[in-house]
């Protein structure tokens, strides 16, 4: 075997590993319909999704906002999420005037309203400029939402609900936190909008 196909068997294994653990727990299944319960309610009572991360979790912010804002599993009417990864402006400035570690907090203290959820995305969990926004966010009475990885960091005991992807590797974590992003989305969808929703 090269060490190409040794690579690519091990990287697959622990991919599959982590997915069966993912999929056999029932806690992480109560989990996502927790969170798409939680981000429901806030959006029936008119708040809003904000959502940050760092490097590929970044991506995954703007993913999940995109999904919400336009659609992913049937067509319906825009629902308002904000990824706080993608205003250039207001990131550099603030990195500039007050530090790197305050980028999201800044945007959650301007845009964030009492009964919004924030869903903070870090394989770590100790990522400063995100729990700078998780701090930002329970100050203002914003309900916290966490994704990392198994450890959970210090997010986790910032955020209401969390869901530790069972992992310790970064790639592996994000994977992980992909499937989760499409589950919760899709199960908001299927809440929100009822009677557009096809039958599971």
């Amino acid at each position: 075997m090269t060490d190409a196909a040794g690579y690519t068997q091990n990287y697959l294994a622990a991919t599959n590993a982590a997915i069966a653990a993912f999929t056999a727990d029932p806690e992480f299944q109560q989990v996502m319909i927790d969170m798409a319960e939680t981000i429901t309610a806030a959006m029936r009572a008119g708040r809003k999704l904000m959502v940050a991360g760092n490097g590929g979790s970044a991506a995954d912010a703007q993913h999940i906002a995109g999904e919400f804002v336009s659609r992913l599993m049937f067509d319906h009417p825009p629902l308002p999420a904000i990824a706080l990864t993608t205003d250039t402006s207001a990131l550099t400035a603030t990195a500039n005037d007050y530090g790197y570690e305050h980028i999201f907090s800044r945007q959650v203290l301007a845009l964030g309203q009492e009964g919004d959820v924030l869903l903070a995305i870090s394989t770590s969990g100790n990522s400063p400029n995100v729990l700078a926004a998780l701090q930002g966010a329970r100050a203002q009475g914003i309900t916290t939402l966490g994704f990392t990885g198994e450890g959970g960091g210090e997010m986790a005991h910032l955020c209401d609900q969390v869901l530790r992807a069972p992992s310790s590797w970064t790639p592996v974590i994000q994977q992980i936190h992909l499937v989760a992003i499409h589950i919760v989305c899709a199960l908001v969808e299927r809440a929100m909008f009822p009677e557009l929703a096809p039958k599971a």
